[in-house]
């Protein structure tokens, strides 16, 4: 069977390893007779997948005891509504930092908990750049700042994170979780979707550290309300059980690799080998991010027409290359190269940009 060149945005690609194994188990997990899928989430065999997730995404990330790690559903897009509706007091501003559509979103639902506050913009710039830390203005009586830590439609990522004194700092991190080291000590609220490199779609990953419940209002419904999640331990209702064990599989490969450092050095390598293609093409290829704030997850760039974009889409898809359109929002092209995709991917479409540029 011949893999295709997977560059999409999310759902996204899966390691290859990852899916072999679950395929080999998919029909009797461990002994049990059944798939994965069909055991009870109240079974001590679930419970072992469950806490191995959590257990793994730990040690991973280097996630301190005195935070919890949440498995929940609704997507990042639910966490836009919940984080507002938790930690959004009166006479309290959400503060929130745009840099893309995602982070947009998330101040859209953070409106219509309380008052907000935008903190530092790059949309009249077309969200080219991350802004620096001295452009971060926080408002009054801040409950928050908000980020996004990797703008995938944009291709911009925060290089580093602020350090805030006496405010907590919470991230979007949907499309760059896993992909590098970084400090969780930072942050006081993590939230992922885990379609990008965490492993399907239907879980979600939250890191929440646990001085922030005491925050949260009485009388949420019972679901959007945080500390249903942590005194439960995510089992209050039927979790998404095929995607959290599909989440402790890619998490195992992760370690198996080397960790998040070996991780990072090859999302490096990778992005580096679409950058330099970009930036020695004369202008043949421009990449929409600067210098600076470009993404190691999504590599965005247009050619000189609108033309060429679709005769280079056309061509790509023939060569066996899928998910290189750019977002509808901004046109262009956009490779997503995740932490499952290899090497040799990216070097096939250096290959195939090289070829494209010397034949127009």
């Amino acid at each position: 069977m011949k893999r295709a060149y997977n560059f999409n945005a999310g759902p996204s690609a899966l390691p290859l390893e990852v899916l072999q194994k679950a395929q080999a188990e998919l029909v009797d997990f461990k002994g049990s007779g059944m798939s994965v899928m069909e055991l009870s989430h109240r079974s001590k065999e679930y419970d072992a997948v469950h806490e191995e997730a959590q257990s793994l995404l730990r040690e991973l990330l280097n996630i301190p005891e005195n935070y919890d790690v949440l498995f929940l559903q609704g997507g990042a897009s639910l966490q836009f509504s919940m984080i507002p509706m938790n930690f959004l007091a009166e006479g309290q501003v959400a503060n929130y930092v745009l840099t893309g559509s995602w982070s947009d979103k998330a101040l859209k639902e953070a409106k219509k908990v309380g008052q907000t506050h935008i903190a530092a913009s790059t949309k009249e710039s077309k969200y080219k750049s991350i802004p620096s830390f001295d452009e971060i203005k926080l408002s009054e009586n801040p409950a928050y700042l908000h980020i996004t830590s990797n703008n995938t439609i944009y291709g911009t990522q925060w290089a580093d994170f602020p350090t805030l004194d006496n405010v907590d700092l919470f991230a979007d991190m949907s499309s760059d979780i896993l992909s590098r080291t970084f400090d969780v000590n930072k942050f006081s609220l993590i939230y992922a979707g885990a379609q990008k490199n965490l492993g399907p779609s239907g879980v979600t990953v939250v890191i929440l550290k646990k001085d922030l419940l005491s925050r949260i209002p009485e009388n949420l419904p019972t679901m959007l309300d945080y500390r249903t999640h942590t005194e439960s331990n995510s089992l209050y209702n039927t979790p998404p059980t095929f995607g959290i064990y599909m989440l402790s599989l890619v998490l195992n490969w992760a370690k198996e690799l080397g960790g998040v450092q070996k991780i990072q050095q090859i999302n490096e390598q990778k992005a580096s080998i679409l950058y330099n293609v970009i930036d020695e093409s004369e202008g043949f290829y421009s990449a929409h991010a600067l210098p600076g704030s470009r993404s190691n997850m999504n590599v965005t760039f247009t050619l000189p027409s609108d033309e060429l974009s679709k005769e280079f889409l056309a061509g790509a898809k023939e060569a066996g290359f899928v998910g290189l359109n750019g977002h509808r929002s901004i046109g262009g092209c956009r490779a997503s190269i995740y932490n499952a995709v290899p090497v040799e991917t990216c070097e096939a479409l250096r290959e195939y940009m090289i070829s494209f540029k010397e034949k127009h």
